[in-house]
């Protein structure tokens, strides 16, 4: 009888204790919730006031169609064959010059990082690079790669290329350097240590680099189009301006920025999958 009693007194002892943990876990659920709502209550609060202000006139329509009128337009655009084929043009381009760039950035910037005369040499010549004003530039794309989705893409390249170059950089500085002296006293070559110890504290900041370049990728290819492109959405958008198709603009960006939405998910998504340490202490 006595062994029963204190059974269930030790599980009356766990559910109190579990108590606690549960309100913990539903006050994190209901706190994600209200952080998942927000932004789409302030969208609906926006896309409202801009709705009354085009419909009131307070702002020429011709100059702010409402937003009932661009989710029409967007209903006829992603009818055409030629809306889909600028799509495959544009995405093609952003996500061909996120490769390069991103590519390009991480080597190079772990160079930087590791090598100290290779840092002396080329950074300040990046940043001196980093530093003109990308637009300015861009016609000198042509110049160099023709017409075509060359020049594009090595735009989109280019813009995205600093922000993983820079995360890369400060990444590496950020390394515990007393981990670093105890793996070199235990004999570890540099590449051990890059890949044991360097290479893992580097990798926060260098998606948070992508999350950056991800985005500008996008950016750099429509900039790209706008100067010498012949096809793709900013080449529509060039083109639905000139018509005054403003309506079926506004459809266009609202496309770049789900694209550009999406490709920043994928990212945080693989930033979630690959520095899963990191969330795991945060959450």
């Amino acid at each position: 009888m006595s062994e029963q009693l204190e059974t269930r007194a030790i599980e009356a002892q766990g559910g109190v204790a579990a108590q606690p943990r549960r309100r913990r876990r539903a006050a994190r659920r209901g706190r994600r919730a209200l952080q998942a709502l927000l932004p789409v209550i302030t969208a609906l609060i926006l896309l409202s006031i801009w709705e009354l202000v085009s419909r009131t006139e307070t702002v020429d329509p011709i100059v702010l169609p409402p937003p009932t009128e661009v989710a029409a337009a967007f209903g006829r655009i992603v009818q055409e064959e030629f809306f889909w084929q600028a799509l495959r043009v544009t995405v093609w381009e952003a996500l061909a010059g996120l490769a390069i760039g991103a590519s390009a950035g991480l080597v190079l910037g772990t160079l930087i990082g590791l090598i100290d005369l290779v840092r002396r040499a080329l950074y300040p010549l990046v940043v001196a690079f980093q530093t003109m004003p990308q637009v300015a530039i861009a016609p000198l794309f042509l110049v160099w790669f023709g017409f075509g989705l060359t020049p594009r893409v090595m735009f989109a390249a280019t813009t995205c290329f600093f922000p993983v170059l820079v995360g890369a950089i400060v990444g590496l500085s950020t390394a515990d350097k007393d981990a670093e002296l105890l793996l070199r006293s235990f004999g570890a070559s540099r590449w051990q240590t890059y890949r044991k110890l360097l290479l893992p504290a580097s990798l926060p900041v260098v998606f948070a680099g992508l999350r950056t370049a991800v985005t500008l990728c996008l950016i750099g290819a429509i900039v790209g189009e706008f100067v010498g492109g012949n096809e793709g959405l900013g080449v529509l958008i060039n083109t639905f301006n000139f018509q005054l198709n403003i309506a079926e603009s506004f459809a266009v960006v609202l496309v770049l920025a789900i694209i550009g939405l999406t490709l920043y998910g994928l990212v945080e998504l693989a930033d979630r999958k690959v520095v899963y340490w990191r969330h795991r202490r945060d959450s």
